[in-house]
């Protein structure tokens, strides 16, 4: 014999409450602009580090310019962009949870 579940209406407000919030906390954890802006800035500094570092020989392979230092503080920067715009414009919080008691009645 199988089982029945049956659910209040109650019931599955609470269950899409919850998932929502679920939901926007993953979002602002796995926000893009995080995860890009992290990324560049590790590895802006290691390639900057490397730049600091080379010799003569791996400038003038590169006709003169230090591509390594100019790239790593390229990629820093960007990333320290993406990072100041994530704490300047935040992911917006969940909406407040929506409770029987708070629904208009007819």
């Amino acid at each position: 014999m199988s089982e029945h579940h049956e659910y209040s209406e109650r019931d599955v407000q609470r269950e899409v409450t919850e998932l929502e919030s679920k939901s926007a906390t993953a979002a602002r954890l796995f926000d893009i602009r995080r995860i890009i802006g992290g990324l560049f800035v590790v590895y802006g500094v290691i390639v900057t580090i490397v730049g600091l570092t080379d010799d003569q020989a791996a400038i003038d392979k590169a006709e003169g310019v230090n591509i390594n230092l100019w790239t790593g503080l390229g990629m820093l920067l960007l990333g320290l962009f993406f990072l100041t715009w994530l704490k300047l414009r935040p992911t917006a919080p969940p909406p407040p949870p929506i409770t029987p008691e708070d629904t208009p009645k007819e």
